[in-house]
């Protein structure tokens, strides 16, 4: 019995209120609970995944140019973050196979905010690119 009660005084909390909890375990920011921890551990920003850059990269693009992206045509890690192409309808004509598009480069930073954008090229929606 005196092996059975010091078990259940180790598992419930102490009589003056304060909780306690075993040295060492991880808590909720994944660092050792320790009083003596030198070095906390720093995590920097999490880098999106591709499909997100995608829709960061159209839904930041739209919202600048005030156009719908037709669609992304590339997209690149890069040491800051992620490169997209974006492909936009800048006139509609008829027929449609006239209409003026342009592709936009996007920068984006690694947690998918974007940085910087530039028009690259304006063609029309018909037209093919020549293999070289």
């Amino acid at each position: 019995m005196a092996v059975e009660d010091e078990r259940e005084r180790g598992r419930s909390a102490p009589r003056d209120g304060s909780a306690t909890r075993p040295a060492g375990r991880l808590g909720g920011t994944g660092r050792e609970d320790s009083e003596h921890a030198e070095h906390p551990v720093r995590r920097g920003p999490r880098r999106v995944s591709a499909p997100q850059a995608m829709r960061s990269a159209s839904e930041q693009l739209e919202e600048l140019l005030g156009r719908a992206p037709e669609s992304v045509s590339a997209v690149r890690p890069t040491d800051e973050g992620w490169q997209a192409d974006v492909e936009v309808e800048e006139l509609s004509r008829v027929p449609e196979t006239t209409s003026v598009m342009a592709s936009y480069r996007v920068s984006l930073d690694e947690e998918g905010a974007l940085m910087s954008y530039e028009r690259t090229r304006r063609y029309t929606r018909g037209q093919i690119d020549r293999g070289t």
